[in-house]
C-alpha cells in the first residue's frame, strides 16, 4: 500500500495545517473564525470557519404521519415546514438533546430513540453535525418552545411530505433525508440504518 492510502484512511489526504486562528464572532448559536492554513504544497490561505456545538432531529412517526413543526427562517425568509430539531447544549449527549427537542417542540414523548445517522450540513464553512434518530412509539407530553420560538404542530403522510418537498414547503437536508429514510421504512420494513 503506499503513503497516499495510508494518509486518505488516517483522515490526512490533502491536510490543512492551522497557522493562526482569529475569532470574529462568538454569538448564542455558531461562532465565526478566520484560520490561515498552510495547504499541502507549502503556501498558505485562509478558511472561514463557522463553529457550531452539534444539533439533533427527530423523525417522529404517529398513525402513519411524520410530526414536523413550521416556523419562520429568517435566513430564508420564509417559513419552512421540518422535522423536530435543534442544538445540542453544552454536555449534553446527542440521544438525551432529541428526547427533549422532541417535547419541546411537539409536546410528544419518545420512550425510545432509534439512531439513523449523523452528517455535516456544510462541511465546506461549518463543523456541524446533526445527529438524526427515528422516534416510532411517542405518547403525549407538553410543549415548551423557547422564548423567542414560535411554530406549528403539524402531521404529515409520506405522499403529504413529497409535496412539501416539491412546493419547497420542505427543503432542508435533514427533513428530507428523514422522508426518504420513512420511505425505504414503509417499502422494506426496516429503517437504513
Amino acid at each position: 500500500m503506499n503513503s497516499s492510502n495510508n494518509q486518505y484512511e488516517a483522515g490526512k489526504l490533502f491536510e490543512e495545517v492551522t497557522i493562526e486562528t482569529k475569532k470574529i464572532f462568538d454569538g448564542k448559536v455558531i461562532t465565526l473564525q478566520v484560520d490561515t492554513v498552510s495547504l499541502p504544497d507549502g503556501t498558505t490561505a485562509t478558511r472561514e470557519i463557522v463553529k457550531h456545538p452539534g444539533a439533533v432531529a427527530v423523525l417522529a412517526i404517529r398513525d402513519d404521519k411524520m410530526i414536523v413543526v413550521e416556523q419562520y427562517r429568517k435566513p430564508l425568509g420564509k417559513s419552512q415546514v421540518e422535522i423536530p430539531a435543534g442544538k445540542l447544549d453544552a454536555g449534553e449527549q446527542p440521544e438525551a438533546a432529541a428526547k427533549r427537542e422532541l417535547e419541546e417542540e411537539t409536546g410528544y414523548q419518545a420512550e425510545s430513540l432509534i439512531p439513523l445517522t449523523s452528517f455535516y450540513t456544510s462541511p465546506g464553512f461549518a463543523d456541524e453535525i446533526i445527529h438524526v434518530f427515528v422516534a416510532e412509539q411517542l405518547v403525549d407530553g407538553s410543549m415548551h418552545t423557547d422564548e423567542d420560538e414560535f411554530l406549528e404542530v403539524t402531521a404529515l403522510t409520506l405522499d403529504e411530505a413529497f409535496e412539501a418537498i416539491r412546493a419547497e414547503r420542505i427543503s432542508d437536508a435533514k427533513t428530507i433525508s428523514a422522508v426518504y429514510a420513512w420511505q425505504i421504512k414503509k417499502l422494506t420494513g426496516q429503517w437504513p440504518l
